[in-house]
């Protein structure tokens, strides 16, 4: 059950290009936003779509698969783990950000 303790599973689209970051360090890094649908009745019988959107990164292999061939608009599963981080902006204010990070994803779709 220790796997188990913080996995995430997502169906969605990509609402954003995968940008690629190069670290000073070497490694790189792959960003991009996934957008996922939910559907439900709502007390008029009416059916009412909600769209959540979702920050995604990768490392290593899966970046490159991510860099190399998924696009915006492009349907995909992903497997990974909830992270939460902090920064300061320009301002100095203090944000705060929640990220999945993808280990394995599933190219769907056509």
């Amino acid at each position: 059950m220790n796997t188990l303790r913080n996995k995430v599973q997502l169906i969605g689209n990509l609402g954003t290009q995968p940008e690629v970051v190069t670290l000073e360090s070497g490694k790189r890094l792959v960003k991009f936003a996934m957008a996922t649908n939910d559907y439900y009745k709502n007390a008029e019988g009416e059916k009412i779509q909600e769209t959540e959107w979702h920050n995604i990164i990768a490392w290593g292999k899966t970046a490159e698969i991510i860099e190399k061939y998924i696009n915006k608009g492009q349907e995909i599963a992903i497997e990974g783990k909830l992270t939460n981080r902090s920064y300061e902006d320009k301002e100095g204010v203090k944000r705060y950000v929640t990220e999945v990070v993808a280990n394995e994803v599933l190219m769907l779709g056509k």
